[in-house]
């Protein structure tokens, strides 16, 4: 294990784009690099990464967060939920009144507690740019924006990169997922990088998308730890092992195994 995480956030200029199933792929493809990784969800009022994984209710973010504030706080590993040997889960609210009551300065004191017992930490998000959104976005490593070839999200996205840009911000990629509307076809490659004034680094192809996603989710499955899908889905296997290993070069921990 690392002496310190890598942190990722996963962000959208809207929803439904994918995110959720992306940071679950990737988590994945990290079990796959034996690499010890954590989930945040941060989609405090409808977040789904422990429905997604069958992960039972337990103890989730407001409970680190009412532990901490009233000095019952011991331990990180008690807040977090095991989904294997190697992903853990930091589960959003049960209640989604609860999330009013979490001050975004909770963004840091999670990432400081989680930092040391990780590799990586995956974090997934709402689309909104939101106080509690912005200080994570400030705080990670890495941003993986994501976009879908939609009209209505490549002009949102367009605006979000313009923020990004404006405040000198340049530790993001972005990731074009065609697997979550594979027939809806407005724009080619070319038109995207001119519609959204920037680069696409990651392309999830439409064979990436599965009629049978359902499947996994009521399995609590995640698709890249299936192992057939470094067959049946090569292509685009090969790009989410290139996310990671991409990153973790990057951040100055890559290793030859």
């Amino acid at each position: 294990m690392n002496s310190r995480a890598i942190s990722i956030c996963l962000f959208s200029a809207k929803g439904g784009v994918g995110k959720t199933i992306t940071a679950l792929n990737l988590a994945g493809i990290l079990e796959v690099l034996q690499k010890k990784v954590l989930i945040i969800d941060f989609d405090l009022s409808n977040g789904g990464v422990s429905a997604a994984l069958n992960i039972p209710n337990g103890k989730s973010i407001y409970n680190f967060v009412d532990d901490y504030n009233n000095n019952r706080y011991q331990e990180f590993k008690n807040y977090i939920t095991k989904y294997d040997d190697y992903i853990d889960v930091l589960a959003s609210p049960k209640d989604p009144r609860q999330a009013l009551k979490i001050d975004p300065k909770y963004v840091e004191i999670i990432l400081d507690k989680a930092v040391f017992n990780y590799d990586f930490i995956l974090i997934d998000t709402t689309h909104n740019l939101s106080d509690f959104n912005i200080l994570t976005l400030d705080v990670v490593d890495y941003i993986l924006f994501l976009v879908t070839n939609d009209p209505l999200d490549l002009k949102n996205m367009r605006s979000l990169i313009s923020i990004f840009k404006d405040t000198n911000m340049n530790n993001y990629k972005v990731i074009l997922n065609e697997s979550i509307s594979p027939y809806k076809n407005y724009f080619g490659l070319y038109d995207i990088k001119n519609i959204i004034k920037a680069n696409i680094d990651y392309v999830l192809t439409r064979d990436f998308y599965l009629k049978n996603i359902d499947t996994f989710i009521m399995n609590g499955k995640i698709i890249t730890l299936d192992k057939r899908s470094s067959s049946i889905f090569s292509k685009d296997y090969t790009t989410l092992m290139g996310i990671c290993t991409d990153i973790y070069k990057e951040g100055g921990k890559y290793e030859d195994a």
